[in-house]
């Protein structure tokens, strides 16, 4: 399966209902390939990303915390579209799509890469670009 394209509700990636029985659930969370899974954690206040992926793209599930995450294609001048993350959401950057994620509480969330993230692989695919702006919501 290849990764989604963008839509209307571009970013945030719907999930299928769980299977479950007696003896818990079963939650598939991605049917995407991909070669590096990471687990990140982030202070409250941590800023992560201000780059994009020349031919990567990844998934984040957020396991706990909050964080706001804001994306746009490359060159694009307006406003980065952005959403409030939540313990459980899937979000989705696709290569050429400059990111950030500003952290709104400790977090712990997995990110699911299509390329291999040995970080010279990561680093020879990843432009960094000037902040984009990610203004958190106020609590």
């Amino acid at each position: 399966m290849s990764p989604p394209q963008l839509g209307p509700n571009e970013g945030i990636v719907s999930q299928r209902p769980p299977f479950i029985d007696g003896r818990g659930e079963i939650r598939n969370l991605l049917d995407v390939p991909f070669t590096s899974v990471a687990v990140i954690t982030s202070v409250k206040g941590a800023i992560r990303g201000n780059h994009y992926h020349k031919t990567d793209y990844h998934y984040c599930w957020l396991q706990r915390g909050s964080l706001i995450y804001a994306h746009r294609p490359v060159g694009d001048k307006r406003a980065a579209r952005r959403w409030v993350i939540k313990p459980g959401d899937i979000f989705y950057t696709p290569a050429q799509y400059e990111h950030v994620m500003v952290f709104t509480e400790d977090s712990v969330m997995f990110a699911f890469a299509r390329n291999n993230r040995e970080m010279a692989n990561y680093e020879a695919d990843t432009v960094r670009i000037p902040a984009l702006e990610c203004v958190p919501v106020p609590s």
